[in-house]
């Protein structure tokens, strides 16, 4: 790690220098017109598809440009790192590649499919440690290891050969897309992506617009950039795994602050309901982050038209198990999904006058849990109701009163709801 705090300057030539380490290592991706996205938002939108990488991610190209150049002497105790899942298998990919044994310490919380992902490409090369519910809780253990057993750490962003590594990812897209790009979109976690790919854009396509993408569970970059400091989140939403980092990277931090033109936003549920949207309508199969930048574009829908725009597609990992979870949370976003506490009658009748007086023609009951207490007048019930449009919540709340039905909306009370549903 010495060599990368001696050196004070990152530029575009480290990026070439690494787009000529991993040519034979990585699959360049493509850049593929999109024609649903650029007719619905009235500009021409080219998706960059990392998630078409070997590892289903842009990860292996800062992974791998990191471990390439390290010196014996760095090696001959091995390698270790922390991530919540597409890092992790940039390095076992490296590690097996290049014969050195490597140590991954990952969130408990982590999908299946990921750590199922870094056993295949790691094979007997890794070993895997999961610990914590975040990949602050893995990277601070890894930290601990790091310094107890001697590997060398290699750093998931704040790494100016990992920064260079994703940088590639615009040597790549500028090569091949044939019009000028006016904005390009890409998520931010810790910072790695944007620091690379927005210096290399800054250089060789100075007009064009970087906006940065973040959770609203996971602001990292958005608090610390307004802060004017790196700045450390109390709390985060791990759920968009990829990119739920409590703490940005100091050098990504002094990168972005200096490139970057807007960041952006976009609530959990907006990225579900892009999720499904890229899968339904263009079978694309993406992880929670890997939507992040196309689920940015509404917010920019007037800015974007008649312009070209590059999304970053940063990667495709995502667990089938997740996808009811996903479409939860879209739905609840949508105003589709609705939970409540209702507090029934006990008597005869009191339940289906719930079904035929307060549920419209078009609502459907998705969830019912009924506590009966035989010395209570009343027994609590927790009520899930699909709406088939948004604009049915109104009348279905005047019908819950004017029936006279007490009740309680779990969907407004954040704490309510992650204890019920």
């Amino acid at each position: 790690m010495n060599q990368q705090v001696e050196k004070k300057v990152f530029n575009v030539e480290d990026i070439i220098i690494a787009s000529h380490t991993i040519k034979d290592v990585i699959s360049p991706t493509p850049l593929q017109y999109n024609h649903l996205l650029s007719e619905r938002y009235g500009c021409h939108v080219y998706l960059k598809r990392e998630d078409l990488q070997s590892v289903r991610s842009f990860k292996i190209r800062g992974a791998y440009n990191r471990i390439k150049k390290l010196t014996e002497d760095e090696l001959k105790n091995g390698i270790i790192c922390a991530s919540a899942g597409n890092h992790a298998q940039g390095v076992a990919y490296s590690c097996h590649l290049l014969n050195i044994h490597g140590k991954i310490f990952m969130p408990s919380t982590t999908p299946k499919q990921k750590v199922n992902q870094v056993k295949f490409w790691g094979k007997e090369d890794v070993e895997i440690v999961l610990v914590g519910d975040t990949f602050d809780d893995a990277y601070e253990k890894a930290n601990e290891c790091s310094q107890e057993e001697s590997r060398t750490f290699i750093h998931p962003f704040d790494d100016l050969e990992v920064i260079a590594g994703q940088g590639t990812v615009a040597v790549e897209l500028l090569n091949d897309c044939p019009e000028k790009i006016d904005y390009l979109f890409a998520a931010i976690g810790g910072g790695g992506l944007m620091s690379g790919v927005g210096t290399y854009l800054r250089h060789y396509s100075p007009e064009t617009q970087l906006i940065g993408v973040e959770p609203q569970g996971a602001p990292g970059m958005k608090e610390s950039l307004l802060k004017g400091e790196v700045t450390s989140l109390k709390e985060i939403d791990p759920f968009v795994d990829g990119a739920a980092v409590k703490t940005v990277g100091s050098m990504t931090f002094n990168i972005c602050k200096e490139i970057i033109d807007e960041i952006l936003v976009v609530p959990e549920g907006k990225v579900c309901t892009t999720l499904l949207s890229l899968y339904n309508e263009n079978a694309i199969v993406v992880e929670p982050t890997g939507a992040l930048s196309v689920a940015a574009l509404d917010m920019y829908a007037e800015q974007i038209k008649g312009k070209t725009v590059v999304c970053i597609v940063s990667g495709g990992n995502n667990d089938i198990g997740r996808m009811q979870e996903i479409k939860e949370r879209s739905k609840i976003y949508e105003g589709l999904q609705h939970y409540f506490i209702v507090q029934f009658p006990q008597r005869p009748g009191a339940l289906r006058e719930f079904l035929d007086d307060v549920l419209g023609p078009n609502d459907d009951i998705s969830h019912f849990e009924y506590t009966k207490k035989n010395n209570r007048e009343t027994g609590p019930a927790l009520v899930g109701i699909e709406l088939k449009d948004k604009g049915d919540y109104t009348p279905l709340i005047e019908r819950i009163k004017a029936k006279g039905f007490l009740y309680r909306e779990v969907n407004k009370d954040s704490t309510l709801f992650q204890m019920l549903v």
